[in-house]
């Protein structure tokens, strides 16, 4: 790759080899509610996790939207967290955000499925209290269950799946699901009580919703099966039935399965949580990866449509080897009431570069995506140049972080080389407005402004 640097501010890039923490911008005021905002101003905060150096970046939110001296990275070696960093940890390889003390303010909820503890599987779970003045209040770790193959912490979700009015902590393993309930009972892992997870299979990813329910909260697990075939499968919620006619939505070689992302949102505006899946790797002979919307409804899903570069009003040319899918996120960006879609292709060519990546906003128009746009480091506006293997697009994030309604959009891209270091990563924002995305006031940062910047750093490998 061609080395080149991103903008970066002198002072920030000197307080961010001194010591990790950034200056948060101004006084906190009191707790908010919503389930990332960790200082409680009111705004919504970025959480950026980068496996490879184990470590955590949050990036707090304000009316100016997201900027690199307002940030803090966190690693268990940070006074605040428990436990020893470790090269093989992988600390940050799942966020999940919410207020798990029951304080008012939102805690990180970072995965270490790599994480080794003396007489137990692989994995574990750390949690990191927020507060007033940012992460100053400490955490605990909840380590592995003993029955279990290893990887847990492969994914968290914090819902209140059980109906009880209270949120608990899920976490799959790779072979297993696992919760805990409520009360911060951590030392009592409770299992599937009906076990339907295929032999040999190994769960990556998991997303909540209330796609059968109106008024409650069910589960969504994907990863790959012991013969390599995508397996995706819906979990009712409630207390007493966890795996109890569980549905199993694709699996093999269905396009309309998963082992790459998923996401949730109401696409339609009917109350219901919808489900949206990419398939990166389309079974289709030669092709660049799709995505797949499943509307939620009473009882049960509609009948899956499927995206792909070649589908009317998606802009692109399917091509194999885009990823097309790889990372997807559904967010309300023209404040209109429906969740848009951000897809990631981080194998997308650009301008003839292989492997510079890109990232399609598709619009909903009651709940079917028929137009949309492309983004990457040739347009107008954003930061960057496109070069061979940056894979701009590797993660995507939909949220509200200036608070005017529409959401903006967050977009990692882990082989973007800054100077003559190799794949250090990087992070891009672009603000959301009434007709979409705009470049306007585009802002990015990179592992090197948080003092995570080495060769192989992979910043922004996960965003949340």
């Amino acid at each position: 790759m061609r080395a080149r640097n991103l903008a970066v501010t002198a002072t920030v890039a000197a307080l961010a080899a001194a010591g990790l923490t950034l200056p948060l911008a101004g006084p906190a005021s009191a707790a908010s509610v919503l389930k990332d905002d960790f200082n409680g101003d009111g705004y919504r905060d970025l959480a950026i996790g980068s496996p490879r150096t184990n470590s955590v970046t949050v990036t707090f939110g304000s009316a100016s939207g997201l900027a690199a001296n307002r940030a803090t990275t966190l690693t268990q070696n940070s006074r605040q967290v428990p436990g020893v960093t470790e090269p093989e940890d992988e600390f940050g390889e799942n966020v999940t955000t919410g207020d798990v003390n029951r304080d008012g303010y939102a805690d990180l909820v970072v995965g270490a499925p790599g994480e080794k503890v003396d007489g137990r599987p692989s994995g574990a779970v750390t949690l990191i209290w927020g507060g007033k003045n940012g992460f100053h209040q400490g955490g605990r770790v909840v380590n592995s269950p003993a029955d279990t193959a290893g990887r847990f912490g492969e994914a968290t979700v914090w819902t209140d799946f059980d109906g009880d009015g209270s949120q608990q902590l899920a976490v799959v393993s790779g072979d297993n699901w696992w919760y805990y309930s409520d009360g911060n009972e951590f030392e009592r892992p409770l299992g599937l009580e009906v076990d339907f997870i295929p032999e040999g299979t190994r769960l990556d990813g998991m997303v909540a919703g209330n796609f059968k329910q109106a008024d409650g909260i069910s589960l969504v697990l994907y990863g790959e099966r012991a013969d390599g075939g995508a397996w995706t499968a819906h979990m009712n919620g409630g207390a007493g039935d966890y795996g109890y006619q569980a549905e199993i939505l694709g699996e093999g070689d269905d396009p309309t399965a998963t082992r790459d992302a998923a996401t949730a949102g109401d696409v339609n505006g009917d109350g219901y949580a919808d489900l949206i899946t990419g398939n990166s790797r389309d079974s289709r002979a030669g092709k660049g990866g799709s995505v797949t919307v499943r509307l939620g409804g009473d009882r049960k899903f509609g009948a899956p449509t499927t995206y792909h570069q070649d589908s009317a009003g998606v802009p692109g040319t399917d091509e194999s080897g885009d990823g097309f899918g790889a990372s997807v996120s559904a967010g309300d960006v023209t404040g209109d009431g429906l969740a848009d879609l951000a897809v990631g292709a981080p194998g997308e060519t650009v301008g003839g570069v292989a492997g510079a990546g890109g990232v399609t906003l598709l619009k909903s128009s009651r709940g079917a995506f028929t137009s949309g746009k492309s983004w990457h480091q040739e347009t107008s506006g954003v930061p960057g140049v496109a070069e061979p293997g940056d894979h701009f697009g590797t993660s995507v994030r939909l949220k509200d972080i200036n608070k005017n309604g529409k959401a903006d959009l967050a977009t990692g891209a882990t082989g973007e080389d800054i100077d003559t270091t190799r794949d250090v990563g990087a992070v891009w924002s672009l603000r959301g407005t009434a007709t979409g995305l705009t470049s306007s006031y585009a802002t990015s940062f990179n592992g090197r402004d948080f003092g995570v910047g080495g060769v192989d750093a992979g910043f922004g490998h996960t965003l949340r």
